[in-house]
């Protein structure tokens, strides 16, 4: 089933990933698996311009986020989120928290605000891009918060799709559920194939600002 709010919309467990009509679609589809992935520039919670590209010859993760989306609490009450970004950090990965809800909409942040949730939350990305025209969510046509990607070293998109196995907003099944997201950043970090590369995400819907 899946419930619509004014402010936010939210994915049932069985549900397809859905954009309200009353709000732009991604402009094209999802990059494929293995093409290169595509380039952005997003001012951090800093207001400083960062680029995907200046973090060739590192893996990246991209995380999309929404800090009152009940599937992102989840990751972020039980730590799962901290734990990963942690984990990546300790592994030389770089981990980009994008923020694309726009002004007036569920999960809009500034950079102050940003900053303070990270702190908030003892979060650890290397960054937060606020992505308020939606340049980046319809790039990799993301759909879902949390919503997660997987770029390799030479800027080859290797994984897409949820962070784990269990769609639900549940603390108590993070630990049971099979980490999709861990599995492929660490085979991407090591130089092995991933075992699922596109995975259904789960989560809440992310809005667009009209084109």
């Amino acid at each position: 089933m899946v419930l619509l709010t004014r402010r936010g919309a939210v994915l049932g467990a069985a549900s397809l990933p859905l954009v309200p009509a009353f709000l732009s679609r991604p402009a094209s589809a999802a990059p494929a698996i293995g093409a290169a992935a595509p380039d952005f520039a997003l001012p951090d919670q800093d207001g400083t311009t960062r680029r995907l590209s200046e973090f060739r010859g590192r893996v990246v993760v991209l995380e999309w986020t929404n800090h009152d989306c009940p599937y992102v609490r989840k990751h972020y009450n039980s730590t799962n989120m901290q734990n990963l970004q942690r984990d990546a950090a300790a592994r030389n990965i770089v981990w980009l928290s994008i923020a694309s809800s726009p002004r007036g909409e569920q999960g809009h942040v500034t950079g102050p605000e940003a900053k303070a949730l990270t702190a908030s939350r003892n979060a650890a990305p290397a960054a937060v891009l606020l992505d308020h025209r939606s340049q980046a969510a319809r790039a990799y046509a993301a759909t879902t918060t949390p919503g997660m990607y997987v770029i390799d070293a030479q800027g080859r998109l290797r994984y897409m799709g949820a962070i784990d196995s269990i769609r639900s907003t549940r603390v108590e099944d993070v630990a049971r559920a099979e980490p999709f997201l861990r599995d492929a950043m660490v085979a991407v970090q090591e130089g092995r194939q991933i075992e699922r590369a596109v995975t259904p995400p789960y989560g809440c819907v992310i809005k667009y600002v009209d084109a």
